[in-house]
């Protein structure tokens, strides 16, 4: 079975690298606007920052950290430099939401959930270097 490519910034990419950073993206993006979209509209998530001891001007600025990375990460055209500090911005904060969490005696069930969108994250990041052809690391 032949497989397609696609030549994007001079880097060919077959057809199955681009399912796989579309999608991964895609949940990255829809996860973080999903969260952003709760931070702003729920009432309990005052409360829930305050659970973990984080004051409210914080849910404001990840609510918008979070939709400008996502934007960042779906506009194809921004500079890779750009979408890198997305990437990093958005490990930080799944990486910072499961530690609040554990350190606050939360179930594990929020840490587990955390871990996908981490590894949908880093199969992102992973498979955006393939596409423009820089190592990821």
């Amino acid at each position: 079975m032949a497989t397609r490519t696609q030549t994007i910034h001079g880097v060919t990419a077959t057809q199955k690298d681009q399912a796989t950073y579309c999608t991964t993206t895609g949940i990255v993006a829809a996860i973080m606007l999903w969260s952003a979209f709760n931070f702003a509209f729920n009432p309990a998530m005052k409360g829930a920052f305050a659970h973990l001891g984080l004051p409210n001007w914080f849910r404001l600025e990840l609510t918008t950290a979070k939709i400008l990375g996502s934007f960042v990460l779906l506009i194809p055209t921004l500079h890779h430099r750009i979408k890198e500090f997305a990437y990093a911005g958005f490990a930080i904060t799944l990486i910072s939401a499961s530690i609040a969490h554990l350190s606050n005696g939360d179930p594990m069930s929020y840490v587990i959930g955390h871990s996908t969108f981490f590894i949908s994250l880093f199969v992102s990041y992973l498979y955006y270097h393939k596409r423009i052809g820089e190592p990821a690391f």
